[in-house]
């Protein structure tokens, strides 16, 4: 190697190292990681070394997100529902949840039968339905870039389900859970998302909120079988 080879092999091995350098502060400082998306890293809520300082250090930075950050909260967590028609004409029977956590096609079949909307007949006119839809698709799961929307569009394929408990990754996310724990009284079922998951109407569905009623009060399910 001559002397300009030197020089050469130098220079990019400055840059080289300068620039991972850079992206190593930023990486740590952004919250939304661009890699995360393209390649599946920092899974939900499953941190590789879960201990108490990691919990502490996630705790604190949903809480800064949570003040700060509302613009961007879509990316990593669900968008909070918002729309009111919706919440008042479905939120009032159960848990009104967030159209990330379904396709376009999947909502269009459940408004498309509400005179059977499991099991109950449901009367909504025409307007109100109009609203819904519109809200429903326009924030629907392949529309968002929220992790756990991702997620749930990559195991569904090209099915479009009604009901959210019969999404895989739902059901893969919650296969170590004992089946007789969603049959107690508290709970009733897989669908009362807010029995357990704490922070569920803010969109976030991550383990360190997540809290397991014991034989108590049955949350806002009403005992329905909804989604």
């Amino acid at each position: 190697m001559n002397k300009n080879q030197k020089w050469i092999a130098l220079f990019v091995a400055l840059f080289l190292l300068t620039t991972g350098a850079f992206y190593a502060v930023w990486a740590d400082h952004e919250e939304h990681k661009w890699y995360e998306k393209i390649f599946d890293w920092n899974d939900d809520d499953d941190d590789d070394d879960d201990n108490d300082h990691n919990r502490g250090k996630k705790r604190r930075r949903y809480q800064k997100r949570d003040r700060n950050d509302s613009k961007h909260y879509g990316k990593h967590y669900l968008t909070p529902v918002n729309n009111p028609t919706y919440i008042e004409e479905c939120g009032d029977c159960h848990f009104a949840y967030q159209p990330e956590l379904l396709p376009s096609g999947s909502w269009e079949k459940i408004i498309a039968g509400l005179d059977d909307h499991f099991g109950e007949e449901l009367e909504i006119d025409t307007e109100s339905k109009n609203v819904i839809l519109g809200y429903l698709i326009t924030n629907s799961a392949e529309k968002s870039s929220a992790k756990r929307a991702v997620k749930i569009m990559r195991s569904l394929g090209n099915r479009t389900p009604v009901r959210i408990t019969e999404i895989p990754y739902i059901l893969e996310k919650h296969n170590e859970v004992d089946p007789d724990v969603f049959k107690r009284e508290s709970i009733g079922s897989l669908s009362n998302c807010l029995a357990c998951h704490t922070t569920a109407e803010k969109g976030v569905y991550e383990d360190d909120y997540v809290q397991i009623p014991r034989q108590m009060g049955r949350q806002k399910s009403n005992g329905k079988n909804i989604p």
